[in-house]
């Protein structure tokens, strides 16, 4: 009887795990260290960085926050992944939506809490994160482009969350024009990729999407104008990389940004092709894969950081 019951919570604690995506958050977090260590505050070295615990809450009230926003987002979603993703729909609903409305909350109130220790701007960043995230998920995501165009703007907001811990660090004319211009361009290509995979989604998701009338662009426009949409935001990733290859240095990093031109050549070809679910899939794992690649490609712009840290002119 007690093995049943503790097979029972360890169910419902991966159902939760599976709800948060527990394994899309430490990458999300580690981009954010990387980015604090190679872009943002290469005045010190990485283990400084590293044990700095106003830079460590602010991360871990990001990771919060964005965890409670995979719930409410599931929690909206309910009926139309039962359609678009059975077998993880079934392991969701181990969890009751009571109690991941009382984990959201308190997970709110967590990260609310842990950004009073920084600052007052954090508190008022992490407020207006947490509504947006419930706005989108109530509201915009049942709109073409709008919930697309959110979706994305929520993705990278952590990023510029940072901003608040590192501009102590680095003032000056020189940070203030190359770091944060070199953040920028970096969350603009990180975007566009972003809304790319949430326009393929919205094709692999295109059954559940209709069922729950959700105004998807492929719902309201059909496939072929979703796809030339993607094409053109494919194109556009062209600008953000030239300025981070030309522009800014981003050292051996202009590696990651060439090798990725090939995987999107790769994956404009496959994308006019594509017509089922599997071939969106296929697409949806390509753009992640390059998002996943580009965050660990963050230590190519200087891997002298990590020991010396990196004097800037100001």
């Amino acid at each position: 009887m007690a093995s049943r019951k503790a097979r029972l919570v360890l169910m419902k604690i991966f159902s939760l795990f599976s709800v948060v995506r527990g394994y899309n958050i430490p990458v999300i977090a580690l981009a954010q260290y990387l980015s604090a260590i190679f872009i943002l505050d290469t005045k010190r070295r990485a283990l400084d960085i590293l044990l700095d615990g106003h830079l460590f809450i602010i991360v871990l009230a990001s990771s919060i926050s964005i965890a409670s926003g995979y719930i409410i987002n599931n929690f909206y979603d309910a009926q139309k992944d039962l359609i678009n993703r059975p077998k993880k729909s079934m392991l969701d609903r181990l969890v009751s939506q009571g109690t991941k409305l009382q984990v959201y909350f308190a997970l709110n109130f967590i990260a609310v809490a842990l950004a009073f220790v920084v600052s007052w701007r954090a508190v008022i960043f992490f407020c207006t994160y947490i509504f947006l995230i419930w706005f989108y998920s109530h509201k915009l995501k049942k709109y073409p482009l709008i919930g697309n165009l959110t979706a994305a703007l929520l993705a990278v907001l952590p990023f510029f969350g940072i901003l608040l811990y590192v501009t102590k660090y680095n003032e000056g004319t020189y940070f203030m024009s190359e770091r944060v211009g070199t953040i920028f361009a970096h969350a603009t290509f990180l975007y566009m990729l972003i809304l790319t995979r949430e326009l393929i989604k919205d094709l692999e998701n295109l059954a559940g999407d209709m069922a729950a009338n959700y105004k998807t662009i492929p719902v309201m426009f059909g496939e072929k104008v979703a796809k030339r949409i993607i094409a053109a935001l494919i194109f556009l990733t062209i600008i953000p990389v030239y300025l981070l290859i030309e522009v800014y240095d981003v050292g051996y990093m202009d590696v990651y940004f060439y090798t990725g031109m090939l995987v999107i050549i790769f994956f404009l070809y496959r994308l006019w092709d594509a017509s089922s679910k599997t071939d969106y899939l296929l697409l949806h794992n390509l753009v992640k894969g390059l998002i996943v690649a580009g965050v660990f490609s963050i230590v190519l712009i200087d891997p002298a950081v990590l020991v010396h840290g990196r004097q800037l002119l100001v």
